[in-house]
């Protein structure tokens, strides 16, 4: 036993030095946040946020394909299960929500219109081990899954009764069907969130009372169900289609009426009751003019009257910090001006409100709505996602910068015979627009190979405005994954210069003679406010083609080997 005096002298010792490391680690450590989306996630009034207390938004695609009678993902007739992910990836899209049908459930299920050729791994496997293998892909990519109950049986679109629940399908087989699902997915946080039912409509009531019809009821039921399970997974709900006093359906009979799953009117007097706090996310869906000419499409005001169509329906419930939104389905062809009006309007009202949403459709063949494949199921229908790049939502990317970092000293001039070349293309020509999209390459002009981790290009320009930043590789020929950027801040400005871009790589090898091919990179504030290009030092609107350019520069392990610094 120590005795009195040497037992305080040791604890005033230890407390002394306790204080001391605190002190200088609050002193020399620069506090450095974590990337958004981490673990599983929970709601705060109408925020979602991660396991770090960190706000993130769903910005996703559906990928359908279970519930159909293919009985898994479509495409894979014509592609690599992978390369779909990849491409998701490098588009910016955090979530994928996956629908299925209780069918494919079944055990024994199996898929049919795989090319086994290109997903040579997926020989043999059933239907639930291809969506293992689905989330497992999503999970190495950083992409979160949000399970979607989209109908019972085989099929397309929503079930043909409205309800959740079939002679063949009963409530007991969908409630089960979710507890089975959230135990082979428990501890799994890349399966975030369980929808519970696609578009309940038609008798599908809110707040009647009656158990054969009351959807509010029966989504009570089954979220429940899967929190006794895993108290972690957020329980997405979606409307019904008609809602009056008392929960009538009936249109003759004063209800409002919207789309299947969209009305969320009766959620005011009904809320969902979970067990589990914080886990409740409500989820309309909303289409255009051309899926369906819904009255408020002919209102003279139209498209400026849709913030008010939206608030009633459902909007309320984020005015009032009730929930948070996730916009489960929203899709066009966007082939009419009707149509482009309407996904413009709930674009800036999702960005307004900070909702979530998952894009309908990964997939080129939905019949109403096309997707943001093209029908050769490769190409991109730019101007859609072009649209939908502005309300991403980026888990990593975001580069804090608490305290800038210095100025780096002038770098040692190239020696004479330079060894590597920087070429550069004006991926985006105008100068006054919310992105900068510099396309590089690098080419190796020496005799030696060159390991790809030692080099660093750097883009110079003028951020106009100082906001936290986000940095993507749409594409890149050697792989985005092998593509990294981070922003800097310059702490004495330079002519036309006040940032610079770093991209760099993760490994890979540059042989004589060889080039990196094209990397295409973008970035924005994340206000998404404009960038003024005309004067940044590194821009050039008259490279449309790539070119040797001395204004990108070039480093090897810290020193410059090409290029001009501003």
């Amino acid at each position: 036993m120590k005795s009195q005096p040497l037992a305080r002298w040791l604890a005033l010792t230890t407390a002394l030095l306790v204080a001391a490391a605190a002190l200088w680690q609050s002193v020399a450590l620069t506090p450095t946040a974590s990337a958004a989306g981490a673990g599983y996630w929970r709601t705060s009034g109408n925020k979602i946020l991660d396991a770090n207390g960190q706000e993130v938004r769903i910005a996703g695609v559906n990928w359908f394909g279970f519930e159909t009678g293919n009985n898994v993902v479509h495409g894979l007739w014509t592609r690599n299960w992978q390369d779909m992910l990849d491409q998701i990836q490098r588009l910016g899209y955090n979530t994928i929500r996956l629908p299925f049908s209780n069918e494919v459930l079944t055990p024994g299920a199996m898929p049919n219109s795989i090319d086994y050729s290109k997903n040579p791994d997926l020989v043999g496997l059933s239907s639930i081990q291809i969506m293992d293998k689905i989330i497992a892909g999503s999970r190495a990519r950083g992409i979160k899954i949000i399970l979607d109950n989209h109908r019972s049986n085989a099929g397309v679109s929503a079930q043909e009764n409205g309800l959740w629940y079939t002679a063949t399908y009963p409530e007991s087989r969908w409630i089960s069907d979710w507890q089975m699902l959230a135990n082979r997915y428990k501890g799994n946080d890349t399966v975030v969130g369980m929808d519970l039912r696609n578009e309940p409509h038609d008798s599908a009531c809110w707040g009647c009372g009656n158990p054969a019809l009351d959807w509010r009821l029966a989504a009570e039921k089954a979220g429940n169900a899967i929190l006794a399970i895993n108290p972690s997974l957020l329980i997405l709900v979606e409307g019904n289609e008609c809602h009056g006093p008392g929960g009538n359906t009936d249109p003759y009979s004063g209800a409002d009426c919207t789309w299947w799953g969209g009305n969320l009117q009766g959620a005011r007097d009904y809320p969902i009751r979970l067990n589990v706090a914080n886990r409740l996310v409500y989820s309309p869906h909303d289409y255009p003019a051309s899926v369906y000419p819904q009255p408020w499409f002919s209102d003279p005001t139209y498209p400026n009257n849709l913030p008010g169509v939206w608030d009633k329906n459902w909007g309320y419930l984020v005015n009032a910090s009730t929930a948070p939104i996730m916009i489960g389905e929203f899709g066009t062809r966007y082939a009419t001006t009707s149509d482009q009006q309407w996904l413009g309007k709930l674009r800036d009202y999702i960005r307004a409100k900070g909702l979530s949403w998952t894009f309908w459709s990964w997939n080129p063949n939905s019949g109403d709505t096309g997707g943001l494949l093209l029908d050769d199921w490769i190409s991109i229908h730019q101007a859609k996602h072009d649209l939908l790049v502005t309300i991403q939502f980026p888990f990593s990317g975001v580069t804090p910068s608490p305290t800038p970092t210095p100025n780096p000293s002038a770098s040692p001039s190239p020696a004479p015979t330079t060894s590597i070349k920087a070429q550069y293309r004006a991926g985006d020509t105008n100068a006054g627009d919310n992105q900068i999209k510099p396309h590089l390459q690098l080419v190796n002009t020496g005799t030696s190979s060159i390991p790809l981790s030692e080099l660093k290009i750097r883009y110079w320009y003028t951020v106009d405005g100082d906001k936290p930043q986000n940095y993507w590789c749409d594409w890149a020929q050697i792989g985005c994954g092998s593509v990294t950027g981070r922003f800097v801040k310059l702490t004495t400005p330079r002519t036309n210069a006040d940032y610079y871009l770093e991209v760099g790589f993760t490994g890979g090898t540059l042989a004589p003679g060889a080039s990196t091919g094209e990397i295409q990179s973008r970035f924005s504030k994340s206000d998404w406010t404009n960038y003024s290009e005309s004067n940044d030092y590194s821009f050039d609107p008259t490279k449309t083609a790539f070119a040797d350019w001395a204004r990108v520069t070039v480093y090897r392990n810290g020193t410059r080997v090409w290029g001009t610094e501003p």
